[in-house]
């Protein structure tokens, strides 16, 4: 995934969880932040942070911040970014028949429904086939510590019901799976965030009991660009 027209900027604060005043050349501007989570640990006023120009001139926020530097490396905080890397990811792979984003499923809506189709042999000897399916939620992952990634860094109702929807899903037999894209460089695996959100941890411990595949994406990340570079699957 590609930005256009990235802007080098200062970090001076955050009002609410939809704008941040910055400093470009010299100039104090206010832009929407693209993450709407606390990312207290990277949003540091005097951080060095990247916007990308919004493409709408008539805008009351310019830009878009997408990224913050913090200890030597990019870490992008694109909420919209994880979707879209891993729909590239599994077209660019081409292990799936068919990759449909935002499939309604119970309540909620999963972000990705796949199928693999597989030729069978039945009792009649007649070649047939199978289609096997697969569900798939992703999540971005911005919080690092001590070397390991945590989500969420905020309480996130949704997030709970959405590991519970894929927990019944294994029961009406899908393959499931919730995968976690780590957007800064360095990091292999994501916990649960226990202490933040222990509704979470417990829905995420239950969901991989009951089959849930657990898969972390590794990303390349620079001020411009995000791409995904290895799969991990637990």
């Amino acid at each position: 995934m590609k930005y256009k027209n990235i802007v080098k900027a200062k970090f001076i604060s955050r009002p609410n969880r939809f704008i941040a005043n910055v400093e470009v050349d010299g100039n104090e501007l206010v832009v929407h932040v693209k993450n709407t989570g606390r990312c207290k640990e990277l949003l540091i006023p005097g951080c060095t942070v990247y916007l990308e120009k919004a493409e709408n001139s008539e805008r009351k926020t310019p830009y878009d911040l997408v990224a913050v530097e913090k200890d030597g490396r990019i870490i992008n905080i694109d909420s919209q970014a994880p979707n879209k890397v891993v729909k590239e990811w599994l077209l660019c792979q081409g292990e799936y028949d068919k990759v449909q984003p935002e499939y309604k499923f119970g309540n909620s809506r999963i972000d990705f429904y796949m199928e693999k189709r597989r030729a069978s042999v039945k009792q009649s000897k007649k070649a047939d086939e199978e289609v096997d399916c697969y569900l798939m939620e992703v999540k971005g992952c911005t919080l690092f510590i001590d070397g390991i990634g945590y989500f969420p860094d905020a309480p996130t109702e949704r997030g709970a019901k959405h590991l519970r929807e894929l927990t019944d899903a294994v029961k009406k037999g899908y393959n499931t799976s919730v995968a976690f894209v780590i957007q800064g460089e360095g990091i292999t695996e994501v916990r649960p965030n226990e202490v933040t959100d222990p509704d979470f941890a417990k829905a995420f411990y239950e969901a991989k009991a009951a089959g849930v595949e657990i898969v972390f994406y590794l990303c390349k990340v620079t001020d411009d660009s995000l791409y995904i570079t290895q799969e991990i699957r637990s």
